[in-house]
C-alpha cells in the first residue's frame, strides 16, 4: 500500500508560507511512514517552493522505504532506502 502526502494540505490562503508549513511539518508523526512507500502529490493550486520539497522529503526519508512524486501511474522515484544504504555501505 502507498501512503499519500498532498501538498495542497500545506496551503495557507492559496500559497505555501514557510512559518505555517514548518508548523504543519512539526505536527506530523512521520513514524506512520515507517517501512512504507510514500507518494507526494503535487500542488494543483500553487507553485511549491523548492525548500518545501526538501523539508518534506528530509522528514519522510527518515522512515519510508521509497518516496515518489507525482501521480501513481507516472510517479518519479525520489528516494529508495535500499539504494541509499548500498551507497553508504562501502
Amino acid at each position: 500500500m502507498v501512503e499519500t502526502v498532498k501538498l495542497d494540505d500545506f496551503l495557507d490562503n492559496g500559497i505555501i508560507r514557510e512559518k505555517k508549513f514548518r508548523e504543519k511539518i512539526n505536527s506530523i508523526n512521520f513514524k506512520k511512514f515507517q517501512s512504507k512507500k510514500v507518494i507526494i502529490k503535487g500542488c494543483s493550486e500553487a507553485v511549491v517552493p523548492t525548500w518545501a520539497f526538501l523539508i518534506l522529503i528530509a522528514q519522510i526519508s527518515q522512515f519510508a522505504d521509497k518516496i515518489y512524486y507525482g501521480e501513481l501511474r507516472q510517479a518519479i522515484k525520489i528516494f529508495n532506502r535500499k539504494d541509499h544504504e548500498k551507497k553508504y555501505e562501502s
